[in-house]
């Protein structure tokens, strides 16, 4: 049975919406985190900007409901449309216990069907120390990255980490989210472990998920 976690950056304003069309496909669980743009203070200057809010709206949905979910975003609030937000569907491999199952998918009876894995993209998670974004975005612009959403977050890590990475995980946190080309991914986390990685003051831990699905990315959306 397909089943994906799906996630939507968007601006803050627009998180109702978004929640909105969930509530109203059927999808029993959706949560909403809060975040910011990654511009710099130098690119807002320059455009006469002020710094985006984000909400990230994330829920879970089988293969059918995920595909209502994306055309619905794209039909009502244009996220196809650059600047109106990117969502993302990342494939869930197992899920703990039958009840949990049971009400993330509304009781339906799962299928045997293996869903097509065809990874274009890939979600690159970045896990850094407060305050150090722009080295970790500087890094990842200077091979190709247009952009992410960061989240704060709060480190609760054991003390291993600091002695085998000199990364501290108990402190404050920042949490960035990358969509980029699975072709480009390499690159962009390579430059971010040489320019921002542990034993640097960013301190940044980056590893990366499959997308299986996704819009917002018009440049590189097929759909």
């Amino acid at each position: 049975m397909e089943l994906n976690f799906v996630i939507s950056i968007l601006d803050r304003a627009k998180a109702d919406s978004m929640t909105s069309i969930c509530n109203d496909i059927g999808l029993p669980l959706v949560i909403t985190l809060l975040g910011r743009g990654t511009a710099t203070s130098e690119q807002l200057s320059l455009y006469g900007l002020e710094a985006t809010e984000k909400a990230v709206v994330a829920t879970v949905a089988d293969g059918e409901k995920t595909k209502q979910l994306i055309k619905s975003a794209k039909r009502k609030m244009f996220i196809d449309i650059p600047g109106n937000g990117v969502m993302m569907a990342i494939p869930v491999k197992s899920v703990g216990g039958g009840r949990t199952l049971a009400y993330l998918t509304n009781n339906t009876t799962p299928d045997k069907n293996v869903p097509e894995m065809n990874f274009e993209h890939e979600l690159i998670l970045v896990i850094l120390n407060q305050s150090y974004m722009d080295d970790v975005m500087d890094a990842a612009r200077s091979v190709g990255a247009a952009g992410g959403t960061v989240l704060h977050a709060k480190g609760t890590g054991a003390q291993y980490a600091k002695k085998f990475l000199g990364v501290s995980l108990a402190s404050e946190k920042e949490v960035i989210l990358i969509a980029a080309k699975a072709s480009e991914k390499a690159d962009i986390m390579k430059a971010i472990v040489e320019q921002a990685g542990p034993g640097t003051p960013a301190g940044a831990i980056t590893f990366s998920l499959p997308i299986s699905a996704v819009a917002g990315l018009r440049n590189v959306d097929r759909d």
